[in-house]
C-alpha cells in the first residue's frame, strides 16, 4: 500500500508542476520513463505467460474443442484471456521499445522470441480460421493485435522486424476480417465495454495508416462517417455505466479526430462536445468499489480511456489545451492502484496507463 502511495505521490507532483508549465513542458512532464517503465513491465511479464485463471471466449463446435487455451492460443493463453494477452505483448514490445535499458530487457526478449514464433502464430491463425470462430474478439481484441503488430513494424530492431514478419499472417487475417465484417455493421455499437466500435476501429485505423493499406483505411474512414458524422450532443452524464472501461464518448472523439481534416473535425466536436472548449469543463472520473471484482475494476480503464483521448486533443488543438489538467486528474486518480493491485486489474490496466503515458507526449 505504502508502494502506490508514492507512486500517486509522484503522479500528482508532476501534476502539479505541469498545470503551471506551457504546452512543451506539460508534455515532458507526463512522458512515460524509464523509473515507471520499469515498473509497468513487471505486469504483462507477470501475467503473459500465466495460464490460469483464464476467461475462454471459445464457441464449442464439438466435443474436441474442450481443450486447455494454450492448445487453442499458442501464443495468447495468458493474462486472463485472449485479448488481455495481445495488449500484454503490446506492452512488452512498446516498453523495450522506448526503454532498450530496461532493467527486465533481457527477460522481455527472450518472452518475445520464446512465444511470438511463425509455428505459434500459425495455431493462432488456425483457430481464427475456422469459421465458427469468425467473430472471436469482434473487434477488440482485433485491434489490439493490430497495434501490436503496427509496433513491431515501427520498431526498426533486427529481433522486431522477424517477430513482425512472423505474426504477420494473423494480422493480415485480421485485416480480412475487418474489411468483411465493416460493411455489413450498419449501425453503431456505443457501449463502453470491448465492442465499443469506435475503439476497435481507431487502432485498427492507425494500422492501416502506418502500413500503407489504402483499402482498410477508407473502409474505416467511410463507415466512421457513417455511423459518426451526424451524431450531436453525446450525452457523457451517462457515463460511467458501471462496467465501462473506455468512455463511448471520448473514443467516438478520438476515432473522428484520425479520420477528419481540421476543418470538418473541429465544428464536428464543437456540435458533438460543445463542453469540451469550456476551460472550466469538469468531469468526474470513475470510481472503484471494489478491485477484486473483476468488472467492476474496469472504471480505472475508464479514466484511462478518457485520458489518452484528452491528451491526443489537447496535444494537437491549442484550443483544447485545458484538458491537459482534466485527462491529469483521470490519471493520477488510477495510475496509483497500477503495482501491487489484484489480478482482477493487474492482467490488463498496465497497458491502458501506458497508452495514456504514451499519448500524453
Amino acid at each position: 500500500m505504502m508502494f502506490r502511495t508514492l507512486i500517486g505521490t509522484a503522479l500528482l507532483l508532476f501534476i502539479s508542476l505541469s498545470s503551471h508549465s506551457n504546452s512543451s513542458q506539460s508534455s515532458a512532464a507526463h512522458a512515460l520513463t524509464l523509473t515507471e517503465a520499469n515498473k509497468l513491465v513487471t505486469l504483462p511479464i507477470h501475467c503473459v505467460e500465466t495460464p490460469y485463471p483464464y476467461k475462454t471466449g471459445v464457441v464449442l463446435g464439438s466435443a474436441e474443442d474442450l481443450q486447455e487455451p494454450f492448445v487453442h492460443h499458442p501464443i495468447f493463453y495468458g493474462c486472463f484471456d485472449w485479448h488481455s494477452a495481445a495488449h500484454g505483448y503490446w506492452s512488452l514490445v512498446t516498453l523495450l521499445r522506448q526503454f532498450p535499458d530496461l532493467e527486465q530487457a533481457d527477460q522481455v526478449k527472450a518472452v518475445l522470441q520464446r512465444n511470438l514464433t511463425a509455428d505459434k502464430v500459425a495455431g493462432e491463425v488456425a483457430f481464427f480460421s475456422k469459421d465458427i470462430n469468425a467473430s472471436f474478439e469482434r473487434t477488440y481484441g482485433w485491434a489490439w493485435l493490430l497495434k501490436l503488430s503496427d509496433e513491431l513494424h515501427t520498431w526498426q530492431d533486427p529481433m522486431a522486424q522477424q517477430l513482425a514478419n512472423n505474426l504477420q499472417p494473423l494480422a493480415d487475417l485480421i485485416v480480412k476480417r475487418y474489411l468483411d465484417f465493416l460493411p455489413r455493421l450498419l449501425y453503431p455499437i456505443r457501449v463502453g465495454e470491448h465492442t465499443n466500435i469506435a475503439f476497435g476501429l481507431s487502432f485498427a485505423y492507425d494500422y492501416a495508416v502506418n502500413r500503407q493499406h489504402s483499402e482498410l483505411q477508407q473502409l474505416i474512414a467511410g463507415r466512421a462517417k457513417a455511423y459518426f458524422l451526424e451524431d450531436k450532443n453525446c450525452p457523457i452524464s451517462w457515463e460511467p455505466s458501471g462496467y465501462d472501461f473506455i468512455s463511448p464518448c471520448l473514443e467516438e472523439v478520438g476515432l473522428m479526430q484520425r479520420i477528419l481534416p481540421e476543418d470538418q473535425f473541429l465544428p464536428w466536436l464543437e456540435s458533438f462536445m460543445p463542453q469540451l472548449a469550456d476551460p472550466d469543463y469538469q468531469l468526474a472520473v470513475g470510481s472503484v468499489s471494489d478491485r477484486t471484482d473483476g468488472k467492476l475494476v474496469h472504471l480505472d480503464g475508464l479514466n484511462f480511456s478518457r485520458a489518452w483521448n484528452l491528451y491526443a486533443l489537447a496535444g494537437q488543438y491549442p484550443k483544447y489545451h485545458h484538458l491537459n489538467a482534466l485527462a491529469d486528474k483521470h490519471m493520477a486518480h488510477s495510475y496509483p492502484n497500477l503495482i501491487g493491485d489484484s489480478y482482477e486489474g493487474s492482467h490488463w490496466l498496465g497497458s491502458f496507463a501506458i497508452h495514456a503515458l504514451n499519448s500524453a507526449r
